[in-house]
Parts: C-alpha cells; structure tokens; sequence
C-alpha cells in the first residue's frame, strides 16, 4: 500500500498549518494514524517508544489549537516528542530519526523552528517556558513600542514533576507575572487520581466560558473598587483552591500556589482537549492543565508492561514480539549487570549496603539488589541532586550507600557531590554508568565530562575498570575503602569477559597495573575499558609498544608514572572522557611538575559536543576507534 493509502490524513500533513485546516472531527483518525505511524517506524528503528504514544493526543491537540511555531511549546524530556516532530515537517525523515547524520533523538532548536529549546534531560521546561513567557512580555516588536503576542506551553510529566527544578521553576512561576500554560502529562507513576462527581462538576464549571469571564470581570471590578490588588490577588486565588479542595476531596501542590488549576481531564479525548486548550488559552495569568494519559497507549504489550517498552529495541509491530538477537556463541554481559550482581553479592554479607539510584533501577540494574531486598534499595525519582544528598545522610549514619547515576545526569548533582559528600569524606560510592560515548541518544547523554568534573574535587578518589573483574574489584575496594568518596566509571553496553564472575578482593587505591613491557620508546596509559581497544591496536600495529592501566584518574599512581617517565620518551594517554581536563591532563600536568619532558599526545574526546549515532561510528568520527589508535601509535613512533 501507498502511504496515502496506509495514512490518508497524516501523508497530508507536511506541518501544523495543515493539521489545523482539517475540521476537530477527524482529529481522532489523526491521532490512529500518528500513533500506528509511530509504531511501524519504531518496530524497525528502534528508538523512545512508549512515552510518546501516551501523548498522540495531546501532541495533536497543542499544534491544532496553538499557532506554533509563533507559540512556543516547551516538552519536558524530549523521548515524548517523536508526534511532535513527525507533525512538523520531518516525518519523511523520521526513518532516519537517531542514526548518524539523521534527525537528533530530541527536540533541537539548531533542527526545526518548532523545537523551542534542547530536551534530553528532565524537569526544566517550566523554567525555560517561564523565561519564554518573560521575555516575550518584555521584548518589544521591532520598531514599535508593543510587544509580540505569543502562548507559552510547557509540557511536562513523565515522572518529571520529581526534579526539584520543576519545583523551583513553579514557585517563580507563583511569584512572576506571566500568561504561560503549564500541562502536566500525568501517566499514573508521579500524582495520584482524584475521584469524585464534585470534581467533574467544577472541573466543567471552571474552564466553561461564562464562568471564566463573569470571574475575570469580577476580579477587573474588585480592582476598581481597590478591593482586590496584586498582593491580596494570590490569597484569594489560595482561598479558591482551598475551597476547590474542600469540596472535592482533591490535593495536590499546585492549589497552594498562585496558579489557575484544570482538570485532571482524559488526555486521550483529543476533541474534549481541543475544546479546554481553546477555552482556557487566552486566559490571563499562569495555568495549569492537569491530564491522565497511559504510557504506551494504544499498543497493548508497551500498556502492560511501561518500563520495558521505554525503549524496547526492534520489535514485531504485529505481534509484540521484541526482536533480540540470538548469538551463536555466549556473550559477555552488560557492565550495567555486572554491577548490579556485584553488589547484591557483596549486601548479602554487608548490612550496611544500600543502594540508590534517581529514577533507573532497571536502567542501572539496581533492580537486581531490589528484588531481593527492596527495603535496601531506594529509587528516589528524577532527583539527582536528592539522590547524592540522600545518600550522604545515609553515609552519616553509618551505612555504605552505593549511590548510581548515569554519567550526564550527575552534572546535576555537582554542588552536592562537593557540598553534601567530599567537604565531609562521606563514603558514599558513586557508580557513573553511560560513562563515555552512549551512542543514538547524542550529546546530551554522552558521559564525556565526569572526569574532568570531578578531578578537581578533594578528598574525591576517581576510577575506571578495564573489565568486569576490574568492576567487580573496584567495588570491593570503594566499600572497604576510608578514603572518603569513591566514583567508579564505566560504559553502556558489554564489557569483555564471558567468564566474568572472580573473587571479591581490594585493589590498591591509586595503583595502575603494567600489562604490556616494551624495549621501544613508546607507551600508551589508558584508563578504563577503551583500554581494551588499545590493546587490540598495538597488537594489530606490530610496533614494540608498552601499554599501561592506569584504574585511577584520581589520586594517579605516581610510582607507575615515574617508571613510564625514566622508560619511555614517548607518551599517549587514551581515555574516553573529554581531552580536556581528563587524566591525559593530569598525567602531563604531573610530569611537567617533576621536571620530566616526554612527547606526551592526549586522546580522547574533542572539545566539541558529539553528535548522535551509533558507538562505533562515533568512536572513528572522534578518532578512539582500533585503526585511529593504529594510526596514533604509528605516528608517534616514527619520530
């Protein structure tokens, strides 16, 4: 069949101006089509899959109602926008959609007009709309005193609300004067339902038309009479909510803030949203639209089981059926799952471990602790910050709190990593997984800045395993460790051992290890599993090349160094974290101080964001593939 034939509305729409000449009656065909577009592109290029067709309707309804891209829409967490980007010019593209040189994997201003800001990570589209909403009041149109008239629409959910810069964005939103819209796509894992025929009653009263004018020409009346002012404004908005609350049985965060509450409303009824958006979106003020949606909705499997069908790999859009690969020999396993087993092994006979993590159990494999001791394992939402902090208390008390964070993600808990944890030498064990280049999901997920981030930090100590028994080692060591706290480093994906399980025994803290000698002038220092690699290449190149494990970035093994100093006159230092700022800086920082001036070469990740592809495509574009390694050692030996 012809796409026109497969999807007779959607293969019309190029962009929203085009969504919005068709009448409100063939919206719902719209969203069937949308979402079985969705799922066949999805089936064959994996990708986010469940997030985004629990808000078909939603997306639909926002670029039918608001004329975008004049009005800003703001999603929080981009993995729920792939409706938004196919309605918006690029749906011939969306087969391209987070492979090399395709379409980002999320929203992008440098992309499309209609993404308003970068969205890979969650909780801060309330403030970016604020700031939106803002400055459009203040920016005057060019030429003329007025200003541009613009909607401002934050989209937020999707477990979201947990960040506290979500929080902090609505308690200025409270405080600032601003018209935005504020939806929160509630899919059951953040707020809980609110019942009752109450509810229903005010909710139709509170977005109907005459309600909101007798109310908004009262309140201009109550101005003239100097009855009502902005300061008596937010405690008779509070009187409001808290009478709504009174009636209906129904509380929740918003109604103590200045800020018009809606709903909850069927996120899936995409007339019904059309006709709130509608009455609702000229109103002055700040607003909150409160929707139920279903993550997953309408694919039956993604509905019953969310977390799996995330981002589920290829699949049979028929059926259900995940397609996993069946190899023919054993793989080794994912370093995720090696911590994981690692550290339930280690809390069945230490009663002091716990572990936490900021929404990703699964994600991380704490799961595997959690299912046999979920009162030791504490998911504490998207809350990065809170979970280090969280696990610094935990430290104060006495427990060993292995407390991890995907790499990117763990910029947000900077200031606490220094603040709540290192001023103190709190043994906290801070697990970075995703550590290095992830792959489709792009810059915002690249784990390239860890290690430059944290070497600076006293009383911090920095490690990489090469392996799984280096991961399983380090763990040991960090638990046993009094040196205050411990980060250890490593990638998405599989390490290099079938036979991974060893025996638990501590390494020395800030020890490499030599695993390869060499009588040429040549020596490369690698940290971490791109060690791996290096190895392959000086295998491969044939040169007489000696090859060093560094483990530590922080403190450096300054016997080793010494050794490769007097030994070698050539140096490269290899590590999968940003060149600047990384350990290839350390170690050359370190042999200018003590007077040694090898040819040292530092490789790792340029000074330039990443863009999206898979591992091996962008391990070669930044030149820490096997045959750009090759090329390196060959360089530098020929001099």
């Amino acid at each position: 069949m012809t796409e026109k034939e497969t999807y007779p509305l959607l293969s019309e729409i190029e962009f929203p101006a085009d969504l919005r000449r068709l009448p409100v009656e063939q919206l719902p065909q719209v969203c069937n089509e949308l979402r079985r577009f969705i799922i066949h592109e999805l089936a064959d290029n994996p990708g986010h899959f469940a997030s985004s067709l629990g808000v078909v309707e939603l997306t639909v309804a926002l670029h039918y109602v608001f004329d975008t891209p004049n009005d800003r829409i703001v999603w929080d967490v981009g993995h729920q926008a792939y409706g938004h980007k196919i309605l918006t010019g690029r749906r011939t593209l969306f087969h391209t959609n987070r492979k090399l040189g395709g379409l980002k994997p999320f929203p992008s201003p440098e992309e499309s007009e209609y993404d308003t800001c970068t969205c890979g990570h969650a909780s801060n589209s309330i403030s970016v709309a604020l700031g939106m909403a803002v400055g459009i009041k203040k920016k005057p149109l060019s030429g003329s005193p007025q200003r541009e008239e613009r909607h401002v629409v934050a989209v937020i959910g999707d477990g979201s609300m947990t960040g506290g810069l979500a929080f902090e964005g609505l308690n200025n939103v409270s405080s600032t004067p601003n018209d935005m819209l504020i939806i929160l796509n509630d899919n059951d894992m953040s707020i809980d339902r609110s019942v009752g025929g109450m509810g229903e009653y005010l909710h139709k009263l509170h977005t109907s038309g005459t309600y909101n004018n007798l109310r908004d020409k009262t309140a201009r009346l109550m101005y003239r009479w100097h009855v009502l002012n902005d300061d008596r404004k937010g405690r008779v908005l509070r009187f409001n909510n808290a009478l709504k609350s009174l009636l209906t049985n129904q509380r929740n965060i918003f109604e103590g803030l200045n800020i018009r509450y809606f709903g909850p409303e069927d996120g899936h009824n995409v007339v019904e949203l059309v006709r709130t958006l509608r009455r609702i979106k000229d109103m002055r003020g700040p607003k909150m639209l409160h929707l139920h949606t279903v993550k997953g909705k309408g694919f039956e499997p993604a509905e019953r089981n969310a977390t799996v069908w995330h981002a589920p790999g290829k699949f049979d859009p028929e059926t259900g059926e995940r397609l996993t690969p069946d190899p023919d020999k054993p793989q080794p396993p994912r370093f995720q799952d090696v911590f994981g087993e690692t550290l339930l092994e280690m809390a069945r006979k230490d009663e002091r471990i716990v572990g936490v993590t900021p929404a990703m159990p699964t994600g991380c494999s704490l799961c595997i602790m959690q299912k046999e001791m979920p009162e030791r394992t504490f998911d504490v939402g998207i809350a990065e910050g809170h979970a280090v902090t969280f696990s610094a208390g935990l430290a104060r008390e006495g427990m060993r709190p292995f407390c991890n964070i995907y790499s990117s993600f763990a910029q947000r808990a900077y200031d606490n990593i220094i603040h709540d944890v290192a001023i103190s030498r709190l043994p906290v064990v801070l697990c970075l997984d995703r550590a290095g280049l992830v792959g489709e999901d792009g810059p915002t997920h690249h784990g390239a800045f860890d290690l430059a981030a944290l070497r600076p930090i006293p009383n911090v100590t920095i490690a990489s395993p090469m392996d799984e028994h280096e991961l399983r080692r380090l763990m040991f060591t960090a638990l046993h460790c009094d040196r205050g706290p411990f980060v250890i480093r490593y990638p998405r994906g599989r390490g290099v051992l079938v036979d991974w399980r060893c025996p638990l025994e501590a390494v020395p803290v800030g020890k490499g290890r030599r695993l390869r000698e060499a009588s040429g002038p040549t020596a490369v220092l690698s940290l971490g599993p791109i060690g791996n690699v290096a190895a392959e290449a000086i295998r491969d190149s044939g040169l007489d090349i000696a090859h060093y494990d560094m483990r530590f970035a922080k403190p450096l093994d300054e016997e080793l160094l010494t050794e490769v100093a007097q030994r070698y006159s050539r140096i490269i230092t290899l590590e999968d974290g940003a060149k600047e700022g990384g350990m290839g800086t350390a170690v050359l920082e370190w042999m200018a101080e003590h007077g040694f001036r090898p040819d040292i070469v530092r490789l790792g990740l340029p000074d330039n964001f990443v863009e999206h592809g898979s591992p091996g495509e962008l391990y070669r574009i930044v030149g820490l593939d096997k045959d750009s390694i090759k090329v390196e050692l060959k360089k530098l030996s020929s001099l």
